[in-house]
């Protein structure tokens, strides 16, 4: 940024548009602006905006995947977005979901800019699609007419839940509708939400309709090398996230189940994690 701003006229009008201020932007204003005036958006009551159902669910760990996969059958006609706290869990909910013919595309870091590209303008074309991600997508990309966002993996602090969520419900005349899964353990996460003013409604899960694929994923993982090697490569990830989360009171690594963490990715052994 300073060697761009030794080519601009000296005498000029700049103008810098932040979803956020924080540190980083503030260092960015004392470079880039001389007596900045601040026009902003506020609202004491919300920090998100009406247009927008949001809530949260509990959900035992053994138990996500078999949520995951029946709320992506019954929503597969919306417009639906999913975040997962690493690459690789993008990479392994993406190959065994179009592995079992439930179709599905990603972003994620790890993919090549132009191949990101192309989803991303892919997907904001599509009238109905889901789309696997990690926060990369959470922020900048304006993607018309998302139906859901899901939060599989629970975002590192309240500030990543409202980029999360606000990639539907955008714009006049708009609305969408944001979940976010917990587990019970994971609850209190709840109260950090509610203290910066993110209205959050519990949705029980109807455990009579979710799909019993347990059994099968694990059949399918473990049949298939490459698929057990990412789901290995899935679990190390989400353990190690799972660790470094911002949160710790909240997001305890010691009370982590691994057994029950391991079953979601289909895997019949728990993997080494190096600490």
């Amino acid at each position: 940024m300073r060697a761009i701003l030794t080519f601009l006229p000296k005498f000029r009008q700049s103008l810098l548009f932040s979803a956020t201020i924080n540190k980083k932007t503030e260092d960015l204003i004392s470079l880039a602006l001389r007596k900045p005036l601040y026009i902003g958006v506020e609202n004491n009551e919300v920090a998100t905006v009406e247009s927008l159902k949001q809530g949260y669910i509990l959900c035992p760990a053994e138990k996500k995947f078999l949520f995951l996969f029946s709320f992506l059958k019954k929503y597969h006609k919306k417009k639906v977005m999913v975040f997962f706290s690493s690459c690789m869990s993008v990479k392994f909910h993406h190959n065994l979901l179009n592995y079992v013919n439930l179709k599905v595309s990603c972003i994620h870091g790890q993919l090549k800019q132009h191949r990101r590209t192309s989803m991303y303008f892919q997907f904001c074309k599509a009238k109905s699609g889901i789309l696997l991600c990690t926060d990369v997508a959470a922020r900048g990309l304006d993607i018309p007419k998302v139906d859901w966002i899901l939060q599989y993996d629970p975002p590192d602090d309240p500030k990543e839940y409202i980029h999360r969520v606000g990639r539907t419900a955008r714009g006049e005349n708009t609305s969408g509708n944001a979940w976010l899964m917990l587990r019970p353990e994971e609850i209190h996460f709840r109260n950090y939400l509610k203290n910066s003013r993110i209205p959050l409604q519990e949705y029980t899960i109807r455990w009579n309709i979710i799909l019993e694929v347990q059994e099968h994923l694990e059949e399918v993982v473990m049949g298939n090398y490459h698929l057990k090697y990412v789901a290995r490569e899935a679990f190390i990830a989400c353990v190690r996230a799972y660790k470094s989360h911002h949160l710790k009171k909240v997001f305890d690594i010691s009370k982590l189940d691994l057994t029950a963490l391991a079953k979601t990715f289909g895997l019949t052994y728990v993997p080494h994690v190096d600490s």
